[in-house]
Order: structure tokens, then sequence, then C-alpha cells
């Protein structure tokens, strides 16, 4: 593969050793992908900002990162885990958290990048979104590729980064047109009334898929029967939600330009009674703590209707108490809201509006807050995790409102949280006899080695957000084939990640603590796995002939073997033999 010649340069360290780090991770990824070539990028964003999120592996690496060079183009930044204005009314219970989180931000200024600090570059972050990005945090991903002429692949926070670092991508995945093709059909039989129900459609839609659909670049589906018109903040909880499980685009009839249809397509159907088991099984059954809105950050339109149900409680004289109601924004939209007057009537009512943060990286108080109540399945999704591991329940604005103003609405008892076990966990694998020798390839920037060692296999894949602890290595999410077991100094088998983009940063931090596997093998090309292991130099392959997280059963002993460009996967001793 030819390179252009700037970023040979880079590789050859001629622009310092930050950017030859960053150029060697993006030749690895192209190489990987078996890309045809690079592109200029025009925009990136980067994710693994909070100190929950990134963790020490986050500050770490940025640490080992610094030296020459910065960003290459214009690139922003995710949401931070605190407003360091409102840390009073946040009573945020971790050691050192304003001091850690200010470490990360700051190094992340030193190369260069705008602080931005949210979630929604989309909205109102850049002017005429368009041409090719490198974004790193699903939710803008799903929304650009669906809303907008913006074009980028799922990236990682470390893979935005390099590209940010270098202003090249590898060209592939979403990148080219005949990826950009539809694998489900969803049929919306419903009415969609509420912010709430277009996140439910969203989440629903990704808890169908299972490990056996062939699905290499995630959910993508086309949506019919949805009303004339959809607003942004919808498109928004849509695609923010569908993210949860990896989807990177979808379409919409009626409001997209609408692709092809081969009829290979999984085919589903959404109604009214889908959408009301939902809301019945995410419905709060005791007393709410604390009730948050804006995951991703509130949009305008999101702010303008808090406020008018605000208004309803606090034109009859009555206020929120103890800070119960957070609404968390991003300054652009704060700023407007300022200028309308919703933040004036928001405040006057009780309630705590939050800046350059969001309600899925922020730490709680568990000692004031064991229940949450939320409009938004992305929030409730990551707030359940392992994230944060909080009971959340969902509802409309107007039913989060009224918990906020009603304190006593349900009876004081403890909230627990209510183990999931995703359909989507399902796993295919059937026990596999006799010998297997299979062959694959490995990444450009590592040198020929040998790996042998006990095998942990699974054909779901790994959600290391929030489902890997981050200090044990141990998998912790219900239902899932490898729950309860610990990756460390396994050769870990695997699809691909899933989930948050800020995986690579659990990833690291395991490595670095040496809770990490001594080597990966990926089925599909995977952004988040790839850079971590092409950064800290763990053995990592994928692309096999056959599919290894079927060919290898959990528990076998097995050697890896690179030479040059090739990685031969074998079995010498089969579980149980």
């Amino acid at each position: 593969m030819e390179l252009p010649e700037r970023l040979e340069s880079m590789l050859q360290g001629h622009e310092g050793l930050t950017r030859q780090k960053a150029a060697r991770l993006v030749v690895d990824l192209a190489r990987t992908a078996n890309a045809d070539g690079f592109i200029e990028v025009n925009h990136s964003h980067v994710s693994g900002v909070s100190v929950i999120t990134g963790g020490h592996g986050l500050r770490r690496f940025l640490a080992d990162l610094a030296g020459e060079g910065t960003v290459a183009i214009p690139t922003t930044l995710n949401s931070a885990g605190c407003d360091k204005t409102k840390m009073e009314e946040m009573d945020i219970d971790y050691p050192d958290f304003l001091e850690q989180q200010f470490e990360i931000i700051t190094a992340y200024e030193k190369l260069g990048i705008e602080s931005t600090l949210s979630c929604t570059p989309y909205d109102r972050g850049i002017e005429n979104p368009s041409g090719y990005a490198s974004w790193a945090e699903s939710n803008a991903v799903a929304f650009s590729n669906s809303w907008t002429d913006l074009v980028t692949n799922r990236e990682s926070g470390l893979s935005a980064l390099a590209t940010a670092l270098t202003g090249y991508a590898p060209r592939w995945g979403l990148h080219l047109e005949e990826n950009r093709i539809p694998n489900i059909v969803v049929d919306v039989k419903c009415e969609l009334a509420h912010l709430s129900d277009w996140s439910i459609l969203g989440d629903w839609i990704g808890k169908q898929v299972r490990p056996n659909w062939d699905m290499p670049y995630g959910p993508m589906p086309v949506i019919t029967g949805l009303p004339d018109y959809i607003s942004f903040a919808s498109k928004k909880a849509l695609t923010a939600a569908a993210a949860n499980y990896g989807c990177p685009m979808l379409w919409a009839e009626g409001h997209t330009a609408m692709p092809e249809l081969n009829g290979k397509e999984e085919n589903l159907v959404f109604t009214q009674d889908d959408l009301e088991l939902r809301y019945n099984d995410l419905a709060p059954d005791c007393k709410v703590d604390l009730i948050v809105i804006g995951c991703p950050q509130a949009s305008l339109e999101e702010i303008r209707i808090t406020a008018s149900a605000v208004r309803s409680h606090s034109e009859m004289g009555l206020r929120i108490s103890d800070n119960r109601l957070w609404v968390f924004t991003s300054g652009h939209n704060y700023d407007l809201a300022l200028l309308d007057g919703s933040i004036a009537i928001l405040e006057e009512a009780g309630v705590v509006i939050l800046r350059d943060t969001c309600p899925e990286v922020t730490p709680y108080n568990r000692k004031k807050y064991n229940h949450l109540m939320t409009n938004s399945l992305k929030a409730e999704h990551y707030l359940t995790s392992g994230l944060n591991r909080i009971p959340t329940s969902v509802g409309t604005i107007q039913d989060c409102v009224n918990h906020a103003f009603n304190p006593d609405l349900l009876e004081d008892k403890k909230a627990t949280i209510q183990q999931k076990a995703q359909p989507q966990h399902a796993t295919s694998k059937t026990q596999q006899n006799g010998d297997c020798s299979i062959v694959g390839g490995g990444l450009n920037s590592q040198g020929d080695w040998v790996v042998e060692g006990v095998a942990m296999v699974t054909d779901v894949p790994i959600t290391y957000l929030g489902y890997v602890n981050r200090d044990t290595g141990v998998i912790e999410e219900t239902g899932h084939p490898l729950d309860g077991r610990a990756i460390e100094d396994k050769v870990l088998i695997y699809p691909k990640g899933s989930g948050s983009t800020v995986a690579p940063y659990v990833l690291m931090g395991l490595i670095y603590t040496g809770k990490g596997p001594k080597a990966i093998v990926n089925r599909d090309v995977c952004s988040l796995t790839l850079p971590a292991c092409s950064l800290l130099d763990i053995p990592y392959s994928h692309g096999f002939e056959s599919d290894p997280c079927i060919s290898v059963n959990d528990g076998d002993y097995v050697r890896i073997t690179k030479t040059s460009d090739k990685v031969k996967l074998e079995v010498l001793q089969r579980n149980g033999d």
C-alpha cells in the first residue's frame, strides 16, 4: 500500500515521536482493514475525557504521548465528568476527581485539541457537516452518518486521536458506498409522541440483533412507518439509543435517501405493545433520588420541553427541592437557552444546569443517590452498567419532571439493579473436535512473535466500558457467555468490541496493570481493540480463513505464530481431551 508522502514522513519520525506513534496506528488500521488507501479528514472528535471512563489507562497514555506535535486538523473533545462551576451541587464523592479531570483536559489541550467538552459535535459544534470526519462518540457517529452528509467510521478514542494528529484515516468501512448497506428492515406500527419513545425504539432495535446475524459494521436498519415530521431532538434520541449496540447509521423512509434492498435483510416490527412493554419494564417502582435529562447533551428543543414541563408546576408555586433535577447540555446550547429565558425558568424552579459533562460519565455520590430516572435509553444503558452500577428508571420528560417535584411520589424503598440478560447474548457456539490450524493476518508494526496459552472464546462481542471491570479484568455482563471470568493472561478470542468508543482506554489500563490478555484474536476488524494492541504491542491477529470464534473452543490450549504478515492459529489440545 502506498502511503501519502507526509504520512510516510510522520511514520519515519520526521515530525516527532507523538505523530510517529499516531502514524503507526493509522497505518496498522489501514493494513488490517485492507484499506485501498487513505483519505484526508476534515474534522476529528476525540472521546475518552471523564476520569471514570478513561481511567488510569487514559491518564497514563496521555502522559506517554506527550512530546512533539499537535493535531493537524480541527479537533473537538468529548464530555468531561463534571461541570467545574457546579462541584458543590454535584457533590462528587471521588478522591481528587477535579484534579485528575483537569490533568486529562490539560493534556488534550497541549495537543491542540479544542476543549469543547460536548458529546454532540453535530449540534452547533461544526458548520456545514459534510465531507469526511473521524469521530469517536457513538451517538455522534450514528447521527452524522444518518442525518447529515458527514461520513465517518465508528472510531475509537485512540483511532480518532491518531487521525487528528496526522490528518489521515484509512479509506475503508463506511467510507465506501458498498459498505453503507442496510441489514435490517424495521416497520414501526405505533405513534412516537415523546422523545423517550424514539429512544426506546432505537434501543429496542439493537436488542433484537443476534450473534449469527452477519453485520460486520454493526446493525444498519431501514425504518419505515415513521411520521411525516421528525424533530432534531427525535433524530438524536433515536440514533443515540441505537448506537448502544453498535449501530453506525440508519435510514428513515420519507426522511433520508433510501437504499436498495436485496431481500436478505432481517425484518422486525415495532408495535404499541413493544413500546408499552418497555415503559412498564423501565418505570420506577420506588422513590427516585435524582432525575437526569440530557444524554446525549440536551438540545435547545429538549431544554425548552423541560422548561415547559417545569413551568406547569412552578406556576402553581411549587419548587424542586434538594437539587433533584439535573439538566446536562453543551456550552453552545446553554448560551442559546440563556437568551430565550429557558435557563431562568429552570433555575428559578430549582433545576441544576450542568455544562461540559453528561449523565453517563459523571460519578454519582451513592450516599445520596441510589435510584436515578431519565428519559434516555442511552443513559439507562450505561448508568446500569459497571460504569456506575446504579438503578435507573425511564420515562418521558414530563414523567421525569413530575418525580422531580414530587419526591414522595412512590413509596420509599431501596431500589436494586435489575440484572439484564440481553437476548443478543445467545451464543451459537458448538463443541469442536479434531485438528484446527487456520491462517489470518497481524499488525504491520509488530514483529514476529509466538504466543501459547489457554483460549478464552466467545462469539458474542465484548463491551469493555461498563462491562469489563477496569481493575480486575473480570467480564461483568449478565447473560454474556463469559460473565464472571477474568481475561488476564488468556488468549482472548471474540468477534469485536462493542459499546462505547472509550473501550481502548479500559483495555490499555488492564494491560498497564498486568490484568489484560496475553494476545487478542478478532473475527472482524475492530477499531475498538486494535489501537490498544498497536500502541502497547499486544500480539493481535484477525481476518482468519474461518471464524476463530467458532473453530476454537473456550478452554482449548492454542499456539499463535506471526511470521512476516501471516498469523497461524493452531489448537494444540482441545478442552476436555
